[in-house]
């Protein structure tokens, strides 16, 4: 049965808001236009750092373009508590590893699921040994990926690592349409693909056909 993941999310919010201290939440990012409605939506509740770990990206000018819009973002963004940015570092050999097997998969297919699996188990890590009280990841925004999927998996990691999964759907309540909003606000650099080969030559193929 599929899970109503912002009802999930508002109760969190509520006993957060209630509980005094804010919780510290390490908020895995794929990129900046995605992360900016998250931020603005939970920098209220939460003191956040912002993971950029993403090896799917396989061109390191892509990986540092997004790395470096990210970054300027969390530093332009008006905040109410902490925003702090980390870079998990330019790792595409660890995505090639995964998805070996798995190149023709269309996007959203078994390769995704061990992508997005690859990113969360490092963020859940780096939540563990960093001491945070929760973790989460601003993929569940695009409309284009599987937030049932994510959020299972964040629970798995979570009860694996011993940290709490942040469940969301950060889509919900106008949030993709808010981020485009922010995107334009911050003239943030956009993409129309998640970062990885396939999913370019995906976008590539859908512009052709457009044309």
């Amino acid at each position: 049965m599929k899970q109503n993941y912002q009802i999930m999310l508002d109760r969190t919010l509520e006993s957060v808001a209630g509980a005094g201290a804010k919780p510290s939440l390490l908020l895995h990012a794929c990129c900046a236009p995605c992360s900016s409605y998250v931020l603005e939506y939970l920098n209220r509740y939460f003191d956040i750092t912002v993971l950029f770990y993403n090896p799917n990206i396989t061109e390191a000018d892509e990986y540092e373009r997004r790395s470096a819009e990210l970054k300027r973002l969390v530093s332009e963004l008006p905040c109410i508590n902490t925003i702090a940015f980390t870079d998990g570092g330019y790792s595409p050999s660890e995505f090639e590893s995964i998805s070996k097997g798995l190149e023709n998969e269309r996007e959203g297919g078994a390769r995704c699921m061990k992508c997005y699996r690859l990113r969360l188990e490092h963020t859940a890590l780096t939540a563990r040994s960093g001491g945070y009280d929760f973790f989460t990841t601003t993929l569940s925004i695009s409309p284009h990926k599987n937030a049932q999927a994510l959020n299972s998996i964040g629970a798995e990691l979570a009860e694996k690592y011993g940290v709490s999964w942040l469940y969301s759907d950060f889509k919900k309540k106008n949030g993709y349409k808010r981020s485009c909003e922010l995107s334009a606000v911050y003239g943030l650099y956009r993409q129309d693909y998640c970062g990885c080969i396939y999913s370019k030559r995906e976008a590539e193929e859908r512009r052709k056909t457009k044309q």
